[in-house]
């Protein structure tokens, strides 16, 4: 676990091979994104370490419901009873009602690589005994409810990755928050920079190109992705140097 503060109320953890991020105003915190099922003590001890107990956490913003975002949302629900938003079509994502995320038979055709037989190996050792985790609690994150938050946010729907995709602005440090809309690096991507995860990841490949061109926010200056390093760089220069997998 590796903590890099970017701002002066963020704090990103990188866990195995996926962010999640810490936003605290002193008396609380929101956490968006929560790891693989075997990040979450990880995740507990993120909190702690940035000053935090536990019970401080106000609420978790859910970006998408796939196993590498939701793994410590059960524990934290179950120890803090905080709510846990997301977009109004990923709550049945997160309730699973219906599954989108990579296929067993797609995670074989991984292994004929050496990069991609070592993301399987530690994917299957971070989601073992949780490969059916669910978010019954999961609810639409509401306008001011999100405003209210430590940190302040406001969502912006982004699909393509999933469906009901959402992504999280920051207006007062600016700072986005773009889950697996955009990212920077990725254990299967041979190169870093803003880049989509390959194609096997997206269920809609065109509307995951296009919600991440839509993130050229003018007064958004640091990228906190959901793979690979935050970026200190205005969003709309990031952007159009976007490279499709």
């Amino acid at each position: 676990m590796n903590i890099n503060q970017v701002s002066d109320s963020v704090y990103v953890v990188a866990g195995t091979n996926v962010n999640w991020a810490l936003v605290s105003d002193g008396s609380g915190v929101t956490v968006i994104d929560a790891g693989y099922p075997r990040d979450t003590e990880a995740v507990l001890a993120s909190v702690r370490r940035i000053g935090h107990a536990v019970s401080d956490i106000a609420a978790v913003l859910l970006t998408h419901a796939h196993l590498d975002h939701v793994g410590a949302i059960p524990t934290l629900v179950e120890q803090v009873g905080m709510p846990v938003y997301t977009g109004a079509e990923e709550v049945r994502h997160a309730r699973r009602e219906y599954l989108q995320q990579i296929t067993p038979m797609q995670m074989i055709q991984q292994l004929t690589t050496y990069r991609g037989a070592r993301w399987v190996t530690q994917t299957l050792h971070a989601v073992v005994g949780h490969i059916s985790t669910s978010i019954p609690s999961a609810t639409v994150g509401e306008e001011s409810a999100l405003a209210s938050l430590p940190g302040g946010f406001v969502a912006l729907p982004t699909p393509g990755h999933t469906d009901g995709h959402t992504a999280y602005f920051m207006p007062s440090e600016g700072v986005l928050f773009s889950g697996d809309a955009l990212v920077t690096g990725h254990p299967l991507l041979r190169e870093t920079g803003p880049q989509l995860l390959p194609r096997v990841f997206n269920h809609n490949e065109s509307g995951t190109l296009a919600s991440a061109r839509s993130l050229a926010i003018e007064q958004a200056r640091i990228l906190v992705p959901g793979h690979g390093l935050p970026a200190h760089q205005d969003l709309p220069s990031l952007v159009a140097a976007l490279r499709p997998a």
